[in-house]
């Protein structure tokens, strides 16, 4: 891992820690964002370079700092280019947990000596190890220096890109040199774990699917992350990834379970479904908590021509929970949830944690800068206690998509990077993996 982002990480890191608070249920504590001198006191934040005041619920900042604009009501906010933020101008969430800097952080945990996001899950306490990791991007692990996936040109000839050195980025030069004048898709993300959770696009030969089912265009979206090109996986309807991980690590049944994955606020739709997580082996809509996946869109499971109330507020995209026969963005379909946010910004940070039997949690931040806003932390919906999860991991599509006698999914989405971990992760975690995404350098030409 370069070692500017090394230094930019420990930082951070100090800086998270150093204002740890015991662990509380309710998340009460002092707050420090990860970018350096900031106090949260009474919805209130000072922020480098940036002053954010609060007032009636919404916040603004100036010189270059954070933003929320109201998206109409309910109490949602939109997170716009360029800014961290959080329903209610406090940077808190629901039942008043710092999210500036993780305010139920534990103390106990040390500041971890390696930079990938997979080691800080695993260096944690509690112990959160990934049993899955993808990206186009980079590695997860800091001593990862393997292949991260493969590309397919027109003449069906393909060759995997791995990274550039050991925890580094990409060698996306190489796929520009290889499908120079022509045409490439992506076959296949590799699983940096060793487990083997290697996703497959659906209709490929190790994953059979729909014949409407075709693997993503490789050349879509370029990027700069820390000054380095690389590629996205730039999911269009008819793009779905799949292997059953039920036998290799991925949590079943009621075993807790955390994801994150960085995604676009630029590129979604409301088709069904952008996921990223735990889903059926089946491929089929077996039953309420037989998903676990992370939903990122513009989809309102709310909206009821014939009872108003049921309607989402702004028009997405949000961070939801896909637990089959719904996408859930608190416990219920019946009632918006006012903590919930849109995340229109390039770059987004999005995760999911699941505890199998009674809780779960949605976060999302702008994944170039800031700190986590905690979306809903609470019970499962009724009928999902105890969760029913089956293992296998879904990338682009609902669970239920491209079996060989389905039909193909309708999404659009962007995936950069991604893991799945067993356990169930604590705030303190959270922040840590959002400071590693944010030292990462998404969009930037140099490093940060």
């Amino acid at each position: 891992m370069n070692v500017t982002i090394r230094a930019t990480l420990v930082t951070a890191y100090s800086l998270l820690l150093g204002a740890c608070s015991q662990d509380s249920s309710q998340g009460s504590g002092n707050a420090a964002n990860a970018t350096g001198s900031s106090a949260l006191s009474g919805g209130q934040l000072a922020e480098s370079g940036g002053t954010l005041s609060s007032s009636g619920g919404n916040s603004t900042a100036n010189s270059g700092g954070v933003s929320v604009v109201p998206t109409g009501g309910s109490g949602a906010t939109t997170l716009s280019a360029g800014g961290a933020t959080a329903s209610g101008g406090t940077l808190s969430s629901s039942g008043g947990s710092s999210v500036a800097s993780g305010g139920s952080n534990d103390a106990s945990i040390a500041v971890p000596t390696v930079t990938g996001p997979c080691d800080i899950f695993a260096s944690a306490s509690p112990s959160t190890p990934c049993v899955a990791a993808h990206s186009t991007v980079r590695a997860l692990f800091d001593n990862y220096d393997g292949k991260l996936y493969q590309i397919r040109r027109a003449d069906n000839a393909t060759q995997d890109i791995t990274t550039l050195t050991t925890g580094g980025f990409a060698d996306g030069q190489a796929q520009s040199d290889f499908c120079l004048g022509t045409s490439c898709v992506i076959t296949v993300l590799y699983d940096q774990t060793g487990n083997g959770n290697d996703l497959w696009y659906q209709g490929s030969t190790e994953v059979p699917g729909s014949p409407a089912s075709s693997p993503a265009d490789a050349m879509t979206e370029q990027l700069k992350v820390s000054g380095n090109l690389v590629y996205s996986l730039y999911i269009k309807p008819g793009n779905s990834y799949w292997r059953d991980g039920s036998q290799t690590g991925v949590p079943t049944g009621t075993e807790p379970e955390g994801i994150y994955m960085v995604t676009s606020g630029t590129h979604y739709n409301g088709g069904c479904c952008f996921d990223y997580g735990n889903s059926e082996t089946t491929r089929k809509a077996d039953a309420a908590g037989a998903m676990d996946a992370i939903y990122f869109g513009s989809s309102c499971w709310f909206e009821n021509p014939q009872n108003p109330s049921y309607k989402c507020t702004g028009g997405g995209p949000w961070v939801q929970a896909d637990l089959e026969w719904g996408l859930y963005s608190s416990d219920s379909q019946s009632m918006w949830n006012s903590q919930q946010m849109t995340f229109m910004v390039p770059y987004v940070t999005a995760m999911l944690k699941n505890n199998g039997t009674t809780e779960f949690s949605l976060k999302g931040s702008d994944a170039t800068t800031g700190t986590l806003a905690t979306l809903y932390k609470g019970q499962l919906p009724g009928g999902y206690s105890p969760m029913k999860k089956q293992g296998a991991i879904v990338l682009g599509s609902g669970g239920d998509c491209c079996k060989p006698d389905g039909g193909a999914n309708l999404s659009e989405g962007t995936f950069y990077e991604g893991a799945i971990v067993s356990g169930y992760p604590s705030d303190a975690t959270d922040d840590l993996i959002q400071a590693n995404i944010v030292a990462a350098g998404y969009g930037k030409d140099a490093q940060p």
